[in-house]
């Protein structure tokens, strides 16, 4: 099954990793300074699974990968790098049918 992960980082703020239901990871946010608005990042991850809530990029390497956006247009994490678009879009739609029922794991605590 499909969940976030909220981890902290070194320098103690919080982050989320969205861990796909083969136990691959896809997405990692942002950092947040509470562990409150992690959640709400979590959260605003569920509901933003429209295909225009996801921006799809190109690196300077060419690696394929995508930027989560919330419903405001805020940033919410940023996709692992894939070698195709194909990978990468795939990887869009699992996000989209698994993050709305995942479950949270806290790390923190």
């Amino acid at each position: 099954m499909a969940k976030y992960k909220i981890k902290k980082a070194t320098n103690y703020q919080f982050y989320w990793v969205f861990i796909a239901s083969n136990g691959e990871p896809i997405i990692k946010s942002e950092t947040y300074t509470t562990k409150d608005s992690c959640k709400n990042g979590i959260y605003s991850s569920k509901v933003s699974v429209n295909d225009s809530n996801f921006d799809r990029r190109t690196s300077i390497n060419y690696q394929y990968y995508f930027n989560q956006r919330a419903n405001n247009y805020q940033v919410l994490g940023t996709s692992e790098t894939y070698t195709s678009s194909y990978n990468r879009d795939y990887a869009i739609e699992v996000v989209k049918r698994e993050a709305p029922t995942a479950s949270i794991e806290d790390l923190t605590v």
